[in-house]
């Protein structure tokens, strides 16, 4: 990787440790320290991220016209203000607000850092958002392990850590990422036309690869919502459970270059990628689906990581291949907020299909959307693909 990626990186690292102090105890301190339900908790958690959804898109937006820095000192000023105040007033409804618009200005930040990296590595493609995406599951597995033990104490303290760490991440931006701007290539000197005609079909091929990453995203949270409350009936207990989130990172961190491996040999194309990791998260949903011992659960928790590193990394690669110049950071607004959406309708879904139909059924449904998702995947560039080749025959 060049020296400018591994800024990149490490402020990612550093942003999702800060996020990872509050949001998995948010549920808990609006239930058991606000005094409210925990209907009202996951409002609340969806709140914020319907925020970040917002979020996302505008920080595509704000990247493509005034470039990186701006975008992420900005987002990231946003974010450190509310965490700042968050230590102050984190009673109700303060705790909501300043919750919201720490994940909308995080939501600002995200598109362009994605953007960034693969403006600084243009030649590295599916290695360079690779590293993002391991540098935020770094920070998830930092943030998670440090956020229990910390509220032990007090969660002010939590709150504390995460506006620090927001802060070294603010004078990372001011003062590394300031040499790094990057801002969407202008298409002034282009034919217009032809811009325009090329932009619509590939926005229509991001539209149809997000709708199947969504509902990637809305099965695999299943497994912090309903699953994790489908392992408590069964008598696993959370010490048990949490360690499955430790075995995701550590694979995560330790198995990339067995993954590297099989994508040179068997995944060639970033398509096949996401089609083989769609076939993985659906074995792996069979085997929880016949699953009775703790056992079971980490060989389906193994098998899940697997394929959450073949697609999580691949599709913002495509997005950034079929962006037009200067709409960079808009396509990665985009899947950002796809991602969000997913995290967003997937718990509430997966609520009410378990608690009316049962948890067979969430899972056939579960599996029948990751089917949708291999469909959209090897169909989203047909259109694409038609355009080029009626290009290639006026050119001949």
């Amino acid at each position: 990787m060049p020296r400018s990626l591994y800024f990149v990186v490490v402020g990612m690292a550093i942003l999702v440790t800060g996020s990872s102090f509050l949001w998995p105890l948010s549920t808990i301190y609006v239930h058991d320290y606000l005094g409210k339900s925990l209907t009202t908790a996951g409002v609340v958690i969806m709140f914020n991220s319907a925020a970040g959804v917002v979020g996302n898109l505008l920080g595509g937006v704000i990247y493509d016209k005034f470039g990186s820095f701006k975008t992420i000192v900005s987002g990231v000023s946003v974010t450190l203000c509310a965490s700042i105040m968050l230590i102050f007033f984190h009673d109700w409804p303060h705790f909501v607000l300043l919750l919201i618009i720490i994940g909308f200005g995080s939501g600002i930040i995200f598109p362009a850092m994605y953007a960034l990296a693969g403006a600084v590595w243009p030649e590295g493609e599916r290695k360079a958002f690779n590293a993002i995406y391991v540098a935020q599951n770094i920070g998830v597995a930092l943030g998670t392990a440090l956020c229990g033990f910390i509220a032990s104490y007090s969660f002010n303290y939590t709150f504390m850590a995460s506006g620090l760490l927001y802060l070294i991440f603010f004078l990372i931006g001011v003062i590394w990422y300031r040499q790094l701007d990057v801002k969407g290539k202008s298409s002034a000197n282009h034919d217009t036309e032809t811009i325009a005609r090329k932009s619509k079909v590939n926005f229509y091929s991001l539209i149809i690869l997000c709708v199947g990453y969504l509902l990637c995203w809305a099965g695999y949270v299943q497994w912090s919502t309903t699953i994790s409350t489908y392992t408590q009936e069964l008598n696993i207990s959370l010490k048990q459970y949490s360690v499955l989130w430790t075995v995701n990172g550590i694979l995560i961190i330790l198995g990339q270059p067995l993954v590297s491996a099989f994508v040179k040999r068997f995944a060639k194309t970033l398509k096949s990628q996401i089609v083989v990791g769609n076939i993985i998260f659906i074995c792996s949903f069979i085997v929880v689906a016949n699953a009775s011992e703790y056992s079971s659960f980490i060989t389906a928790m193994v098998i899940l990581t697997i394929g959450e590193m073949l697609v999580w990394p691949a599709v913002p690669t495509i997005a950034h291949q079929l962006a037009p110049e200067g709409r960079e950071g808009f396509y990665q607004g985009i899947v950002n907020s796809t991602a969000t959406g997913g995290r967003m309708v997937g718990p509430l879904l997966g609520g009410l299909l378990a608690d009316i139909y049962g948890m067979n059924i969430l899972f056939i449904v579960l599996i029948i959307f990751l089917v949708i998702s291999i469909i959209t995947t090897t169909t989203y560039d047909y259109r694409l693909n038609r355009q080029n080749q009626q290009e290639g025959i006026k050119m001949m």
